[in-house]
């Protein structure tokens, strides 16, 4: 009995580690910061991979932290969010705190090893989203736009860590998943409208599930596509995609743009339920075919 009660202790604390630090989230973006890394890198060091993947999950984890303790009372009204760690009582502030303290410094020291603009962009992330980004959400649907610029470092910053510099190339990995953050995060804002409301988060451009959202929501998804299809045209540097791998990425582009009309027409949760599924999709398999495009040519 009391090695069960052990079990399930740790098993919680577990669950509630990965919650406070919404660890699938944090695993994307590391995806995104190792995609990004491969991209930049001339020759693959995997201490630097490692170095990059655990600071990027510690800034993550620490962002996603200290976002909780701000919003504990809100999320305390909202049913997504209700039973996380904070405003169900399983964890304190001052533990949460503490935690997200101690990630904040180990994880910029890790980046800071790497190379000291891979530390200070995660700084940049961090602050922006934690300072500006959180309390925004409550006061205006601009925090979305606010929301983009740390959400969109992470891609760019794997560059940054392989190559010690900023320039095109990571400025264009940055834009591709800047206007993808848009139609992304509406389609969230537009599924989950109802428990959104009750926290008080203005997340949509109109602050409604209305056509002029929708309509919004379809030119992001537009802009994203070109940008995405910038590198073919052998303008950003280093930063290339053969014309193949670039009618892949059109490809997955109209698949979420069809998403996008869909919920022009049908204005449902399900529908965009759909798209924010199809646009996780996109800017994942986007990551895939640009790496495996710059390592096929490698090879050939």
């Amino acid at each position: 009995m009391s090695n069960t009660r052990v079990h399930n202790s740790s098993a919680s604390i577990l669950s509630d580690f990965k919650e406070i630090t919404k660890m699938r989230l944090a695993i994307s973006v590391v995806f995104s910061s190792v995609a990004g890394y491969f991209l930049g890198a001339d020759n693959i060091d995997f201490v630097v991979v490692t170095l990059l993947a655990v600071g990027g999950y510690l800034m993550v984890g620490a962002s996603n932290a200290y976002n909780q303790i701000i919003e504990k009372n809100l999320d305390a009204l909202m049913d997504r969010t209700k039973n996380r760690p904070l405003p169900a009582g399983r964890m304190t502030n001052t533990v949460a705190f503490t935690i997200a303290s101690i990630f904040t410094v180990l994880g910029l020291a890790v980046l800071y090893v790497i190379n000291p603009k891979t530390a200070m962009f995660g700084a940049i992330s961090i602050f922006l989203y934690v300072s500006i980004y959180t309390p925004l959400k409550t006061k205006t649907p601009l925090s979305v736009f606010v929301g983009a610029f740390p959400g969109a470092i992470p891609f760019m910053l794997g560059w940054v860590a392989a190559t010690g510099s900023f320039s095109i190339e990571p400025g264009t990995l940055f834009m591709i998943q800047f206007f993808w953050q848009f139609p992304h995060f509406w389609a969230i804002g537009w599924w989950l409208y109802d428990d959104y409301k009750k926290g008080g988060f203005f997340m949509l451009p109109t602050g409604k599930r209305d056509r002029g959202t929708a309509v919004q929501v379809i030119l992001y998804t537009c802009w994203t596509i070109l940008v995405s299809l910038v590198p073919v045209f052998g303008v950003t540097g280093k930063l290339y995609l053969t014309p193949v791998s670039g009618v892949i990425i059109l490809l997955l582009g109209l698949g979420m743009l069809y998403y996008a009309i869909r919920l022009y027409k049908e204005k449902t949760a399900e529908a965009a339920k759909k798209l924010m599924f199809a646009s996780v999709s996109y800017i994942t398999l986007l990551q895939i075919v640009y790496v495996m495009d710059k390592f096929i040519r490698q090879w050939i």
